[in-house]
C-alpha cells in the first residue's frame, strides 16, 4: 500500500527512480515484478505477448472477465516456459509454442493473429473463467504499429509498449478518495510497467516527453485513458467500484476526451533497466490535461 503523501516529499527526494518494474506476460492477467528487465522495442520483456481469447478468438478483457486478474503467470527468461497459477486449482505448465500456425484473433476490433498453445491451457484458462478460453502467443512475424505521438509497437497490449506511473501522482488520487470517504488503492489497480519515485509534483509524467533510464530512452506517446478495470480489485478478481473513476472524473478530464491517469511511451532505444535506476527528462512538454 502507498504509505505517506506526496505533499510531505516535496521537499524530500529529488532525484526520480524506478521503484516498480512490471511485465504482464498475458493480456488481462496479473504481472510479474521484477527487479532487473530487458526493455525490447515492444516493451518489457515478455509483456502482454499472451492473450486470452474465446473461442472465436475475440480477446477476452477485465472489463468483462474480472477473473483474469486471479491468473498469475510465470514464465521462463527465454520466454520458452509458461506457468499459470490461481487460488484453488493446481498450477499447469506448458512448453510454449513460437512457430505453430497461427489463427485469426480480435483486439478490440482490429484483426492479428496469434499462435494457439493448446488444448491443457485452454481447460485450465475454461475452469478459472467459467467460460471456453483458448491461449494465444503473438508471432514472430508481429509487425503491430501503435499510435501516439511517437509511434512504435507492443504486443497485444491495449497500445503502446510502456505504461508509466509515480507514486505521487498515486498519492494525490489518495488523498482525494479519502476526502471522499473512500479507501486508498494500491499501485497494482493501475497495472504500470514502470513505477517511478521523486517526480514529487503530482502527474509529472504528463509532461515527461523523453526520457532516459539506464541505456534505455523512452519517447511520450499519449496518456493512459482509464477504463472499467481500474474498478477490479487485483487481489480479488472482484469488482469494486465506482472508485477510482468517480473521483478522477472530477479532476482529470483529458482535453481530447476519457479520463486520463499515466502515461504511454514507446520505446526508441531498447536495453536493460533496473529498479533503482534515475529517471532523467531530457524533453518536456505540455499536458494535455
Amino acid at each position: 500500500m502507498i504509505t505517506g503523501s506526496w505533499r510531505a516529499r516535496r521537499q524530500g527526494e529529488h532525484v526520480a527512480r524506478v521503484v516498480e518494474l512490471v511485465s504482464y506476460p498475458i493480456k488481462g492477467c496479473a504481472g510479474m515484478r521484477m527487479r532487473t528487465a530487458v526493455l525490447t522495442s515492444a516493451g518489457l520483456a515478455h509483456d502482454r505477448s499472451f492473450m486470452v481469447t474465446n473461442e472465436e478468438g475475440v480477446f477476452r478483457s477485465q472489463r468483462r472477465d474480472p477473473r483474469l486478474a486471479l491468473i498469475r503467470p510465470e514464465i521462463s527468461s527465454d520466454g520458452l516456459r509458461l506457468v499459470l497459477r490461481a487460488p484453488a486449482l493446481d498450477p499447469v505448465g506448458i512448453d510454449v509454442d513460437v512457430s505453430g500456425r497461427p489463427r485469426e484473433v480480435d483486439l478490440f476490433g482490429a484483426p492479428f493473429r496469434g499462435i494457439d498453445q493448446g488444448d491443457e491451457a485452454a481447460a485450465w484458462l475454461s475452469d478459472v473463467l467459467g467460460a471456453p478460453s483458448r491461449l494465444v502467443r503473438v508471432p514472430a512475424d508481429h509487425d503491430r504499429v501503435t499510435d501516439g505521438r511517437t509511434p512504435g509497437t507492443s504486443g497485444y497490449a491495449d497500445s503502446c509498449a510502456i505504461h508509466v506511473l509515480s507514486r505521487s501522482t498515486v498519492e494525490l488520487l489518495n488523498e482525494r478518495l479519502s476526502e471522499r470517504g473512500a479507501p486508498p488503492l494500491p499501485m497494482d489497480r493501475f497495472r504500470p510497467n514502470i513505477v517511478v519515485d521523486g517526480w514529487n509534483t503530482p502527474h509529472t509524467e504528463d509532461r515527461a516527453h523523453r526520457i532516459t533510464i539506464g541505456d534505455t530512452e523512452l519517447g511520450y506517446a499519449k496518456l493512459a485513458i482509464r477504463c472499467a478495470v481500474t474498478m477490479v480489485d487485483q487481489q480479488s478478481g472482484a469488482k469494486a467500484g465506482p472508485e477510482p473513476l468517480r473521483t478522477l472524473a472530477t479532476y482529470r478530464r483529458a482535453a481530447e476526451g476519457g479520463i486520463a491517469f499515466g502515461t504511454k511511451y514507446a520505446v526508441l532505444c531498447p536495453g536493460k533497466l533496473s529498479e533503482g535506476d534515475e529517471v532523467h527528462v531530457t524533453s518536456w512538454g505540455e499536458s494535455e490535461v
